[in-house]
């Protein structure tokens, strides 16, 4: 089953941040980062959409999963790129997500969990199958909590929490599985969530996407040394989401 929605003319790209060297972009929820043999049918795709918007070539430094929205950050350079992949590869740049998730979380948690490489079956059909479980850290705080009255399986009532996720590593997928792990599954995670509470957004709040907002990416300027904290607004229909469970419904308050 697709975690996005159906094909959509996703029109200009809304630019986050730009100077001569980067450039940053708020990635629309099921825009693919760059073209991929495994989603043939697509037709747009955020790299080319840059591209043809500021009529240059760009250079991908990292990625976001499709159905996450948020902070994407390209370089305007090949040298670029290089100078600030090896920011990522150091460590030294600090990504901050939120993530809507079913359960109660606990006000903090530092989760240091090894997760296994998750293989694609034709994209890593050559792969080593028996890879050992690599090094994954992330750091989870609980913003704001709810419990609605309705009844979902063998509960009487719903429960929902807003958590700020700070990965500390960037395994595939690590803040979806951290978070399964915790049995706080993300809201409309097809792969590693609960179907139900899926079901249950699609019904009530017409959701059908994955809850997971990466809203801020942060870094020293490599040519500048400026510090530069670059972030994404999560939306008018997350907000309005917030607003029905009760939590502020301004941008400030995240």
């Amino acid at each position: 089953m697709s975690e996005c929605l159906a094909p959509t003319e996703y029109g200009e790209l809304d630019i986050l941040y730009q100077d001569e060297n980067f450039v940053a972009i708020n990635k629309p929820s099921g825009l693919l980062v760059h073209r991929s043999f495994l989603d043939k049918h697509e037709t747009q795709f955020a790299m080319q959409m840059l591209r043809d918007q500021l009529g240059q070539h760009v250079f991908p430094v990292h990625r976001l999963d499709r159905p996450t929205s948020g902070v994407l950050l390209f370089a305007l350079s090949s040298k670029a790129a290089r100078d600030m992949n090896q920011l990522f590869i150091e460590g030294t740049i600090a990504k901050r997500y939120l993530a809507l998730v079913r359960g109660f979380a606990p006000d903090s948690v530092f989760l240091d969990k090894p997760l296994k490489e998750e293989l694609d079956k034709i994209a890593d059909k050559f792969a080593d199958q028996n890879k050992a479980p690599q090094e994954a850290q992330t750091q989870f705080n609980c913003l704001y909590q709810a419990a609605l009255p309705i009844p979902i399986g063998k509960y009487p009532t719903v429960r929902y929490s807003l958590v700020e996720c700070f990965p500390k590593t960037g395994r595939k997928h690590q803040i979806r599985r951290h978070l399964k792990h915790l049995s706080l599954p993300i809201i409309g995670d097809v792969n590693h969530g609960d179907n139900q509470h899926n079901q249950f957004f699609r019904d009530h709040f017409e959701l059908r996407r994955l809850m997971l907002f990466a809203t801020e990416l942060s870094f020293v300027h490599p040519y500048t040394n400026i510090a530069i904290t670059i972030k994404a607004p999560l939306g008018h229909d997350m907000l309005q989401i917030c607003e029905q469970l009760g939590w502020p419904n301004e941008e400030k308050d995240y």
